[in-house]
């Protein structure tokens, strides 16, 4: 399920956010930039791999992008390249560690402004002017400045990712990361779902600061920006 995690997210809990053709489907542009394709594992596109990416060609269009994000990216077809791309690691929780956490409140469409130039500062990863409707987001402000958030994103059956954990270089060094990523951990624990989230395979003390909250690395994750060449 985790291997494609957008897939599966937009063939259930996001089926209202996503944009499909047959068995290729992908977030409306202003919540997301991801989109996905089953493949011939024995997912539920019944197995049918060049049809999805016929289908998943059809639904971007002769001009448009695809980003896929999942556990490896398929040999690609006649026409489609590469178009850039990286790897990260995806890490699931073992067990939620007793951590402090900080006083935040639910962000909502109106915190949207402050949310936009969060993410523009600190570069935590794709986020967009509807992202917020994906939920499960909090954040830590001084005054009226926004200066930590996290929130929630893929949701593949069973599991919540979490995501745009990210803080106000100024606040660093307060816990407010690992404050914020429990907090969120714990909403989802208490629906009954996992958490899992992606950091980028470099960023070391992303790492710690995870493990430490009691997550535990699963597997490498590809991403990859996907074009049809003319």
């Amino acid at each position: 399920m985790l291997d494609n995690a957008v897939w599966h997210s937009l063939a259930h809990a996001h089926h209202e956010l996503a944009e499909r053709v047959g068995l290729a489907a992908r977030y409306d542009p202003d919540v997301s930039l991801f989109g996905g394709i089953g493949d011939d594992t024995g997912d539920d596109t019944g197995g049918d791999a060049d049809a999805a990416w016929r289908d998943l060609q059809e639904l971007v269009g002769p001009s448009g992008v695809a980003v896929l994000f999942r556990a490896e990216i398929p040999a690609l077809p006649k026409r489609w390249i590469r178009l850039d791309g990286g790897r990260g690691h995806q890490m699931v929780l073992r067990e939620l560690a007793p951590v402090d956490t900080p006083d935040a409140r639910d962000l909502g469409p109106g915190d949207v402004g402050e949310m936009l130039a969060l993410v523009e500062l600190t570069r935590p990863g794709p986020f967009a002017v509807r992202t917020v409707e994906l939920g499960g987001y909090v954040g830590v402000f001084d005054g009226a400045r926004l200066v930590a958030m996290a929130g929630q994103r893929l949701a593949p059956p069973g599991f919540r990712e979490i995501s745009a954990v990210c803080t106000h270089p100024d606040f660093r060094g307060r816990g407010l990361a690992a404050g914020l990523t429990a907090l969120v951990a714990q909403r989802i624990l208490d629906r009954g779902e996992r958490p899992f989230l992606h950091h980028a395979a470099d960023n070391d003390a992303a790492r710690r600061v995870y493990e430490a909250i009691g997550f535990e690395f699963r597997r490498q994750i590809v991403f990859a920006a996907l074009g049809l060449s003319p």
